[in-house]
């Protein structure tokens, strides 16, 4: 029985690394960056006065994942926010492996089409040690939601984790897989 390989981890062993070999002259294939996870996060705020709010927030990442995400916490208490330190306020996934790259080759050729008025994502959205984040305003763009079963509209981050040096390596990289920049 064979397993079946992503399309972005067959694109990324035949095309990329050769690519990324030749733009900057690597030596070595061990050199050449490349994915390391995705982390998506949900922050739901109002989970606080609504804890169903954080349970359909948890099942919506699941979906959009293919992984059960962890309930992240909040770290210290704010009072005008009337929160403690402790509550339950958000959900989280870290993808790795073949999910990462199915997530990925989903996001990118799928959900980002999806986007309303879509012009390409901000090339200045690295941090400079070639990670890469991106905030999207609604869970709807991704196609595992059922738009009808909807109760309240949220947004996640997604940052893509790379082993790049430098956000011109990430970024090479990541406009390789096909990640649309703006021009």
């Amino acid at each position: 029985m064979s397993k079946i390989v992503p399309r972005l981890k067959k694109k990324y062993n035949k095309e990329i690394i050769g690519y990324m070999k030749k733009e900057f002259n690597y030596k070595n294939i061990m050199q050449v960056p490349k994915l390391d996870k995705i982390v998506l996060n949900m922050g739901l705020g109002e989970a606080i006065e609504n804890k169903k709010l954080l349970e359909t927030g948890i099942k919506e990442m699941a979906l959009i994942s293919g992984q059960k995400p962890v309930k992240t916490k909040a770290k210290k208490s704010v009072a005008a926010f009337k929160l403690r330190k402790g509550m339950e306020i958000g959900c989280r996934v870290t993808l790795r492996g073949d999910r990462m790259y199915e997530f990925l080759d989903r996001f990118i050729n799928i959900a980002l089409p999806r986007v309303r008025d879509f012009r390409g994502i901000s090339k200045d959205s690295f941090d400079g040690r070639g990670n890469f984040a991106v905030g999207i305003k609604e869970q709807i763009i991704f196609p595992e939601i059922d738009y009808d079963k909807v109760e309240k509209i949220h947004g996640m981050d997604v940052a893509v984790c790379t082993s790049a040096k430098n956000d011109e390596e990430a970024r090479k990289l990541l406009e390789a897989f096909g990640m649309p920049y703006r021009r």
